[in-house]
Formats: C-alpha cells, structure tokens, sequence
C-alpha cells in the first residue's frame, strides 16, 4: 500500500511565486533600488527576486495587469517599527484600511502582537498597486 502511495504523490523539485505588474521597468527598480532586493535573472519575460530562505518570485510584465486584492509578498522583519522608519525615508509610504477589524495606528501597523491576533503587520504596494507586506512575529 505505501508504494502506491508514493506513485500517486505529487512529486517537485522546488516551488517558487510569481506576480504580475504593469511596467517592469518601475518594478524592477522599486524592488531593486527602494527595497535593496537583488535581481536573481533578467529576461524579457520578466525578473525573480533572490530573498532569503531560497524564495525567488518571479515578476512579469502583464499588458491587462490588475493588482492583486491581497498581499503578494510578505517581508518578516525582527523590528517592524524600524523596518516602517527605514522604507519610509525611501518614500514609501503605508496603506491605512478603514475597517473596525482592522485597527492599525498612527503608522499603519495593525499591532496583533498585543492583542494576542497575529504578528504586527503593515501593508505598502509597489509601483503595480500589488500589495506587500512588513510583519515582525512573536519570537
């Protein structure tokens, strides 16, 4: 029973994401230049991040591109408030939601941490309108 088990897994080598922009260009120097991320490959099909951890997403060119509803890419940070101070003299700025379940302060941050709800949290976009994230977790 557990050799049929094996066959009929589905096997891969590596998993990786990918998302669409409307302007490589404007994406490949926000991720690059703003957000200090190298530049794992350049084609003309798009570019893949080179993260920690061996994520690499791959970013495209998409002509009918919509920005994603919710959060592509989550950065995890040892000090979101640093990490918010940091970004935000590269001109960054952070997304505020005007929703009673989502209570974030002054600077964005939805503080789960305190509240026993998750990590703290705050959302920026990138030159698509595609929603990312800085979150610092309980260590």
């Amino acid at each position: 029973m557990q050799k049929q088990k094996e066959k009929d897994m589905f096997n891969f080598q590596s998993t990786f994401s990918g998302f669409s922009v409307d302007d490589l260009q404007k994406a490949k120097t926000f991720y690059r230049d703003m957000l200090g991320i190298s530049i794992l490959e350049e084609e003309d099909m798009g570019f893949a991040l080179q993260l920690s951890g061996g994520n690499h997403p791959f970013i495209y060119p998409k002509p009918d591109h919509q920005p994603a509803t919710f959060t592509v890419l989550n950065f995890v940070v040892k000090d979101i408030d640093a990490a918010i101070e940091n970004l935000k003299t590269k001109g960054i700025s952070f997304l505020k939601y005007n929703r009673e379940d989502l209570p974030q302060d002054e600077k964005g941050v939805l503080r789960g941490l305190s509240e026993g709800r998750g990590p703290d949290i705050a959302w920026f976009e990138d030159p698509a309108g595609n929603v990312l994230s800085v979150l610092q977790e309980q260590i």
